[in-house]
């Protein structure tokens, strides 16, 4: 199993942009679909993205037209790119391989975004 390690996260203002990086331990090329999930204080886990080997997109309403994820296969990397950031995308950030909206890997530490009002 791979291993994936989340960074980028912090502190940002209302409006401001962050972009989270996924970082796999070894090839991502084989895992057909990865995806980024969130869990804000008190409550469940989302999925709020996730990208195929393909580079289809899907993404949660409530982040449609703010987030973009993109896969760089050569760097072993997913991204988050997280744009118009409100406070109620405050979360710990987590990244995994996903069949549907499972999650298929141990979960990594996760990555905090805190957005201020």
């Amino acid at each position: 199993q791979v291993q994936l390690v989340e960074s980028g996260g912090g502190l940002v203002q209302a409006g401001g942009s962050l972009r989270l990086s996924c970082a796999a331990s070894g090839s991502i090329v084989s895992i057909n679909a990865l995806g980024w999930y969130r869990q804000a204080p008190g409550k469940q886990r989302e999925l709020v993205a996730s990208i195929t080997s393909g580079s289809s997109t899907v993404y949660a309403d409530s982040v449609k037209g703010r987030f973009t994820i993109s896969r760089d296969n050569a760097k072993n990397t997913v991204y988050l790119q997280m744009n118009s950031l409100k406070p109620e995308d405050t979360a710990d950030y987590y990244c995994n391989a996903v069949l549907g909206v499972v999650p298929l890997y141990n979960w990594g530490q996760g990555t905090l975004v805190t957005v201020s009002s």
